[in-house]
């Protein structure tokens, strides 16, 4: 009878030693986001952020090469 249950106790802890591995996955998967999220956020803000204005009048920047 020992030997039935051991047999029938095997299964249910290599799915629990999976369902570990998993949850350990996502979990560094959610933090390596969360790094990469930061990184980006800081070269955002490291950007400047007021960009000059276009040209509105003058013959640069104003006219558009339709045959390039």
């Amino acid at each position: 009878m020992d030997s039935i249950s051991a047999t029938g106790a095997a299964p249910t802890v290599t799915a629990d030693a999976g369902s570990v591995q998993a949850t350990a996955q996502v979990s560094v998967m959610k933090k390596a986001q969360h790094l990469q999220a930061e990184a980006v956020a800081t070269l955002l803000q490291s950007m400047p952020q007021a960009q000059p204005p276009l040209a509105a009048s003058g013959p640069l920047g104003t006219q558009v090469n339709t045959y390039a």
